[in-house]
């Protein structure tokens, strides 16, 4: 049995080695088609990887753009006329982009003997904060290029439950899984130092446009109320500055840490921490986020404002505080929030969670069971 696994960006590329090795484990041979263009850096890849093929990308250097979609097209294309050549019996395609899954389609209507995997880990354009624009053209038709494919499809996986409830009637009659994102398990040992005098919040990951710095400055206020505020930053981005500055005119100490790689020493910093931050803009179209797993993994609980998956996991799990609408209720209506038991019992949730939902051996049992539902 051959499997054919298509993806355009290098950002998904941790959870298609996940895929990748899940297929080998099953005795499947294996080829990666990627595009060789890296989105966060703008250059093209060099270094080769063992059964992957890097397709010759156009690049692009703004994230919305003509020549993004062009681009994207373009490899799109160029990718299933390989896949044509490899002639699989199953292929799997990460979408974004939605021209992958036009593709795919059109593949699946040539070669209905195969099997059609796809695997929707972002929905553009609604996850995109361009506020009531996604409504109209060319966004909707944008879309739609994706909407029109799915039923092609013998196997729709979403990264979150949330995106069934976006894409509605588009999935209706098409065989729908939820496998939530995973990472690789760490070796590190932890030792939680909390403060009984202040609270330390983390910020972990890409400080970008869609994170909400005026939510975030409000929540260092709220707790202000309580106890001084120390924010802890690992990580980098265009909104770095402007996170730094809110953060201190809501009152806050800002040690920043910059890129964190080590996982122990990651771990070191964060088990300073009461809480991480897991706060995007309210017009951001997310059930689930990476950041929030990665805090899981180091046994942090999280103060959350998304919606869907995460809310309904913290309250499940114990894992944390969701805020909306009156967050100062939410925080500090008493200073349990904040106890040593509940802190250390969270954390030990946390971990738990981790390994139930978002481990190597959870995603490749939910992976497994959706993958011997089609045949």
């Amino acid at each position: 049995m051959k499997a054919v696994i298509v993806n355009c960006f290098d950002t998904y590329e941790d959870r298609v080695d996940l895929v990748h090795e899940f297929f080998k484990e099953q005795g499947y041979d294996v080829t990666v088609i990627q595009s060789d263009f890296r989105h966060f850096k703008k250059v093209h890849r060099k270094e080769p990887k063992e059964e992957f093929i890097f397709v010759k990308s156009k690049p692009y250097y703004k994230n919305l753009s003509v020549s993004r979609l062009s681009s994207h097209y373009k490899y799109a294309g160029d990718a299933f006329k390989i896949v044509e050549e490899l002639k699989p019996d199953l292929v799997y395609t990460f979408v974004p982009p939605n021209s992958l899954a036009k593709f795919a389609a059109s593949y699946k209507q040539k070669h209905k003997d195969v099997k059609l995997i796809l695997d929707l880990i972002d929905l553009w354009p609604e996850t995109m904060p361009i506020g009531k624009a996604k409504q109209f053209p060319p966004f909707t038709f944008w879309g739609a290029m994706r909407d029109k494919s799915l039923e092609y499809a013998d196997l729709i996986i979403t990264e979150c439950d949330l995106y069934q409830s976006v894409l509605g009637d588009a999935l209706k009659g098409v065989k729908t899984e939820t496998v939530y994102l995973a990472k690789r398990e760490i070796e590190v040992v932890s030792n939680p130092q909390l403060s009984e005098d202040d609270i330390h919040l983390a910020y972990l990951g890409s400080i970008n446009n869609i994170i909400d710095i005026p939510k975030i400055k409000e929540i260092i206020e709220t707790i202000k109320k309580v106890k001084p505020v120390t924010l802890h930053l690992i990580g980098d981005g265009e909104s770095k500055q402007e996170l730094i500055e809110s953060a201190k005119a809501g009152g806050a100490t800002v040690e920043y840490h910059g890129k964190v790689y080590d996982p122990q020493e990651k771990q070191d910093i964060l088990d300073k921490c009461h809480f991480g931050l897991n706060i995007m803009k309210d017009s951001v179209c997310v059930g689930l986020t990476m950041k929030s797993i990665d805090y899981f993994q180091h046994g942090l609980p999280i103060i959350n404002n998304i919606p869907a998956d995460t809310a309904e996991i913290v309250e499940k799990y114990g894992v944390g505080l969701n805020v909306k609408g009156n967050i100062c209720v939410d925080l500090i209506k008493n200073n349990e929030n904040f106890n040593g038991l509940l802190m250390e019992l969270r954390r030990n949730n946390c971990k738990e969670l981790f390994i139930e939902q978002f481990s190597m051996d959870s995603f490749k049992a939910k992976l497994r069971k959706s993958v011997n539902d089609i045949y």
